[in-house]
């Protein structure tokens, strides 16, 4: 519900920022900067600042999509069919992708990559908004637009990156009502697909609900399972790495299935329980309470399906047309059959999910100090 208190990015300084809340989305200043205004910037440490504070019009749209307020939940909630505790679904199951070098490249099953590159080589989207890491361990964002650029992608590891920071980059190099460097043009990106964390995808759903650019070149979304995002410093900060005697360079990937799994270069995977991750989790991530991603078109993750698949939920229409075709295509392949949520309540793969999704909502409620009062 919106509201009737005047608002701006010195609410959001105060409420989110300032407490350690910020998920760090990067949607608030996507928003700033694909509207031509440019007084936010993201600052070195991944947070939100003035970048001109003379220019902030104080018209509040930055606090308003933040996904650490509680303006316009109940309006994405009602569009989404929001249930507890995990969303609107249709379908769940375990799939994988068909293509060998996915799935060598993929922390699980390879199907959020192949998923994109079948809307890719469709022409459904024109880019996809994903993350590459890189060489310190972390992660940025990058606009994929065929096969190999996907590949430098696919896989886990442990730093959230601004993807929502990117779209606003991609937005304002489409048109040219936006004021910006013009040798960066992709003037052809009109239709992206968005790979998110739960609180980039719900970003996304607030600056829709608002109709405001860049978020209307989003037309699909895949959401990934996330129980907390932590960064390379946090693996060493509190003697994290020396207590489980981890050399950070020689971890080749992470994957989060019912534990942390550091997949290292010499083979060996290292298995560390969730309940000591939670001790280097950033705090904004125990203020979230959305484990399963509720809002995008098909969410994605490890948990609940065996080595070698990934665990999808189909949560509307525009998921079940992508990920059908894509399997009538042979770009993904089912794990025996699907799950029919009114026939199937009972399956193992929909309880763990939700047992997940319930413990993250929980330990969110628990939090002392969440970004705004409920």
């Amino acid at each position: 519900m919106l509201t009737n208190r005047t608002i701006s990015f010195e609410n959001l300084l105060v409420e989110v920022i300032d407490k350690n809340l910020c998920n760090r989305c990067g949607g608030c200043v996507s928003f700033c900067s694909a509207n031509g205004i440019s007084a936010l910037k993201i600052g070195k440490d991944g947070y939100p600042e003035y970048l001109d504070k003379d220019k902030c019009m104080e018209g509040g749209i930055c606090y308003l999509i933040c996904p650490k307020t509680v303006e316009l939940e109940e309006e994405i909630n009602d569009k989404y069919n929001w249930k507890y505790p995990i969303g609107q679904w249709q379908d769940i199951f375990s799939a994988r992708s068909t293509d060998a070098v996915i799935k060598e490249a993929a922390t699980d099953g390879g199907v959020v990559t192949s998923l994109l590159l079948y809307m890719l080589e469709n022409h459904i989207v024109d880019g996809a908004i994903v993350s590459q890491k890189t060489d310190c361990g972390g992660r940025m964002p990058m606009v994929a637009k065929n096969r190999a650029e996907l590949l430098k992608a696919a896989g886990s590891f442990w730093s959230e990156a601004e993807h929502l920071d990117k779209l606003g980059d991609a937005y304002t190099s489409c048109f040219p009502v936006i004021k910006v460097i013009k040798e960066f043009a992709e003037k052809n990106m009109k239709k992206l697909a968005l790979v998110g964390t739960p609180c980039q995808i719900k970003a996304i759903r607030k600056m829709q609900a608002l109709e405001i650019v860049p978020a209307h070149l989003v037309v699909f979304t895949i959401g990934l399972f996330c129980m907390q995002c932590f960064t390379l410093e946090d693996l060493v900060k509190q003697n994290f790495a020396k207590k489980h005697n981890i050399k950070i360079e020689d971890v080749e990937k992470v994957n989060i299935k019912d534990k942390l799994i550091l997949h290292m270069k010499s083979g060996l995977k290292i298995h560390i329980p969730l309940e000591e991750v939670e001790e280097i989790a950033r705090e904004a991530c125990l203020a979230c309470p959305d484990f399963a991603n509720d809002y995008a078109d098909i969410s994605a993750g490890g948990l609940g399906s065996e080595d070698g698949y990934t665990s999808v939920i189909v949560r509307n229409s525009a998921g079940k047309q992508v990920y059908s075709e894509a399997l009538y295509k042979g770009y993904v392949e089912n794990s025996g059959a699907s799950i029919i949520a009114k026939k199937d309540r009972d399956h193992k793969l929909i309880n763990i999910i939700e047992d997940f999704a319930i413990k993250k909502r929980i330990r969110y409620e628990q939090h002392p100090h969440v970004a705004v009062e409920r």
